[in-house]
């Protein structure tokens, strides 16, 4: 917002202890209180020598078509000027640089007006249009001055060209500062100095005329007042002083009728309209607008409306968008004699939004939105009738308004406590100081308690929209006492170092280990459709959501493999072959305990693989992923762990997974998770044509690690056996290991399988392993005869148990 501020000034006279305050300390105090000033400009360029002059004669110049031969009176004498402005005329009151004025140019040096020859003619001076003077950007001809405009005066005088515009930018929070009404009682505040706005007083209604108004959108328009003057002179000229706190303001000067409400918007922060109440047909009715109905606005543009925008209409159709901007039909022009003059209170919820929807901005709908003070609507309306009766002359009606109390906002009371205060800032403000800075931001308050247990209780102004919790009064106060005057303080907390058991493995482990292996971390949503979850879990029925966000997303997940299976779908689709995928998530199992229903919710670990084994390469043959492939990757997360061997990997049927291709993960016997290929009917309803691998696993299972602790190495050597054992094609390895650390001794420290083998030479039925065992003793070297002992007793005992013999 720009403002002048000498029109501040007449409002507010700020002061403190060190005297008033130049224009520099008052822009430097409210950008400390939270208003930023962008910036500071003069009104006018730097010129002098520049006078209120009168054209007494005008003739044609003898040698040139386009230049004016003139005579023109500083008051006390007559100087003979050429000039070339179109507009230059007899009686014409201009700025007038005489002889040794000096005019403001671009490089700040100033030019200096002296006497020139122009086609054999002398010109003892200058007439000067806006730019020249450094007023505005026009230069089409001669600015032109009113009659009442007082010969001989210094121009720089008579427009009060000393001054500064100000520019300020406000949070969307203090829209109570839209206003110099506003502004100047900020700054009263600030500086501790009074405030003397202009006197309102109502004007008294000469003629009975009554506007018709009906409200049937009471939520959106609360209040709405209304006023009939009749007889305006709507070509009477605004006054120059009105014109130019407009143009300070970064306002045009239209005709007077709209300068008035520009004008108020402005000085008071009430958005008006005035419309010709000639082209009003039987009345004003606030509502709701029809959806596809048309409006050409004041600017020509015409716009079909929505159904959610509140309007301002008559009894056929609309006058205006609520707010935001009027129609061109009813707006005031050259013809019109009668107005209806608007002022409303409008949720701002109803209008925010409406006018970036018609691609608008208007000074009308940045207040609007942001929140207008609720009781300003009549004050407004008395200023503004005052000064059309004053400007344009008229004889006004009596004010007719329309209110819904219900729909009005309610002053918040809202509680402060001393202690808070304390807490937030830092410092102890004296209870009389918080009274007084509470009392001069316009709010009533009533003080109880005493000693750290004061509080007080304030009822916010109508103006103040963002008065509404205890820590908007902590900020009030800390802004008004200022926040370079909060002392500076190093915060004290307690912050112990928190602790990383070793027993336990991070997430952030876990999810590196898989990173490190080619994965990728997806999120998924805990919501599934049903139909996906029974297929997965028959024999669990998931929770089912009351307000679900589709149908396909309306039960809660009792694991992560429908996410994570449509995510690979996802990927599959979009010509992404190789999908390595991870989630940590929640899944939820409704579970009967004691009788009641409960919601397990179980951290858990899932994995879904498809594509080939190593990512395309030169040097990799493109070979698809195995189980065994998926398998290895679990047992890295497993092997971090420290606890491997109390793993395990038992053959098992899962609805979700394939026969014959799945196994049950235990640890210590107890399930701690599944892996296996996607069951092949549940392949064929997710769409997806490769073989997709799952893995869930229990989180906080695998998250638990064995602690490590040193072990001396020996140093005597150690001694391997290798064995071809023929065991049954359907043995489990993992047996087969069991049985050899049972079997084989203390001193056996490694034993691997490094080859199976199928075929030529062995029975179908039958399968060769290959496998390495080795033996180390902490303090002597081991004989030949004590490891043929337990190797022999491995045979043995894997012949009577397993069926296993040497293979040949």
């Amino acid at each position: 917002m720009k403002f002048s501020e000498q029109w501040l000034r007449e409002w507010v006279q700020p002061a403190d202890s060190e005297g008033a305050w130049d224009t520099q300390k008052l822009c430097d105090q409210v950008t400390l209180a939270g208003l930023e000033v962008d910036g500071i400009e003069a009104v006018a360029g730097e010129f002098s020598g520049v006078v209120v002059g009168q054209v007494t004669q005008r003739e044609q110049h003898p040698d040139a078509d386009k230049l004016s031969l003139c005579q023109v009176s500083d008051g006390n004498e007559t100087f003979q000027i050429v000039c070339g402005a179109p507009n230059v005329r007899e009686g014409l009151k201009i700025p007038f640089a005489k002889i040794g004025a000096v005019l403001p140019t671009e490089d700040g040096k100033g030019f200096k007006i002296k006497k020139a020859k122009l086609r054999g003619v002398e010109s003892f001076g200058m007439l000067c249009a806006e730019k020249e003077l450094g007023l505005s950007d026009a230069n089409d001809g001669l600015m032109e001055l009113p009659d009442s405009a007082p010969v001989g005066e210094d121009f720089r005088d008579y427009l009060g060209l000393d001054d500064k515009i100000i520019e300020v930018d406000l949070t969307p929070n203090r829209a109570d500062c839209l206003s110099i009404a506003g502004l100047a009682r900020e700054v009263g505040v600030l500086s501790k100095s009074d405030v003397q706005g202009p006197q309102v007083e109502a004007v008294a209604p000469v003629i009975d005329d009554k506007a018709s108004i009906e409200v049937l959108a009471a939520e959106g328009c609360p209040r709405y007042l209304g006023r009939i003057v009749k007889g305006v002179k709507v070509n009477a000229e605004t006054p120059l002083w009105m014109v130019e706190r407009l143009r300070r303001s970064g306002i045009r000067s239209i005709d007077p009728v709209v300068d008035i409400t520009n004008y108020i918007l402005l000085e008071q922060g009430q958005p008006m309209h005035a419309f010709d109440l000639a082209k009003i047909d039987g009345g004003i009715r606030v509502r709701m607008a029809e959806q596809g109905e048309k409006l050409t606005l004041l600017d020509g543009q015409e716009v079909e409306l929505k159904d959610n925008t509140l309007v301002i209409a008559d009894h056929s159709k609309a006058l205006a968008i609520a707010g935001i901007m009027g129609g061109e039909h009813s707006g005031v022009n050259g013809d019109t004699q009668d107005l209806l003059l608007e002022a409303a209170f409008f949720n701002p919820i109803t209008i925010a939004g409406r006018a970036r929807s018609y691609g608008l901005h208007t000074d009308s709908s940045h207040r609007f939105e942001r929140g207008v003070d609720y009781e300003l609507a009549r004050k407004a309306m008395e200023r503004a009738t005052a000064l059309v009766v004053d400007i344009c002359g008229g004889q006004p009606g009596p004010i007719v308004e329309v209110l819904s109390e219900q729909d009005l906002p309610v002053a918040a009371d809202i509680t402060l406590r001393n202690r808070r205060v304390k807490q937030v800032l830092g410092l102890e403000m004296a209870q009389d100081e918080v009274t007084e800075i509470l009392t001069r931001l316009g709010m009533d308050v009533t003080v109880s308690g005493s000693g750290d247990d004061v509080s007080w209780t304030a009822k916010a102004p109508s103006y103040r929209f963002d008065m509404a919790i205890e820590a908007d009064l902590i900020e009030e106060l800390a802004r008004i006492y200022g926040y370079n005057r909060l002392p500076v303080r190093t915060p004290k907390a307690l912050t112990p170092l928190a602790t990383a058991p070793e027993a336990k493995m991070g997430i952030k482990d876990l999810r590196r280990q898989l990173i490190a292996r080619g994965y990728q971390e997806a999120i998924t949503y805990s919501f599934v459709d049903p139909k996906m979850q029974k297929a997965m879990d028959p024999e669990v029925e998931g929770l089912a959501l009351l307000n679900p966000i589709s149908t396909e997303m309306s039960v809660m997940r009792t694991n992560l493999w429908a996410g994570l299976i449509g995510a690979v779908s996802h990927n599959l689709k979009r010509q992404q072959p190789r999908v390595r995928l991870f989630e940590t998530g929640l899944r939820f199992v409704p579970t009967e305990v004691d009788g009641k229903r409960e919601l397990i919710q179980t951290p858990t670990l899932a994995l879904a693989v498809c594509g080939s084994r190593m990512p395309q390469s030169w040097s990799a043959q493109d070979e698809a992923v195995d189980f065994f492939d998926v398998k290895g990757d679990v047992e890295s997360l497993l092997a971090r762990t420290g606890e491997a061997d109390t793993y395990k990997f038992v053959v098992a049927q899962h609805p979700a997974l394939h026969p014959g291709q799945t196994a049950r993960i235990e640890k210590n016997g107890k399930a701690v998770g599944w892996i296996g290929a996607i069951h092949p009917s549940l392949q064929k309803q997710v769409g997806v044509k490769q073989t997709v691998y799952l893995v869930e696993l229990d989180q906080q299972a695998i998250q638990q690690m064995a602690v490590p602790a040193f072990g001396e190495l020996s140093k005597f050597p150690e001694m391997r056996r290798d064995l071809a054992l023929v065991v049954n094609q359907e043995q489990p390895v993992e047996a087969v290991f069991e049985a050899i650390r049972a079997n084989a001794g203390e001193y056996l420290t490694n034993l691997n399988l490094f080859d199976v083998y199928v075929g030529k030479g062995i029975d179908p039925d039958r399968k060769s392993l290959a496998l390495g065992l080795t033996w180390q003793h902490p303090s002597r070297t081991l004989t030949d005869e004590e490891v043929n002992d337990s190797v022999n007793a491995v045979l043995a005992h894997l012949e009577q148990s397993l069926g296993a013999t040497l293979r040949g």
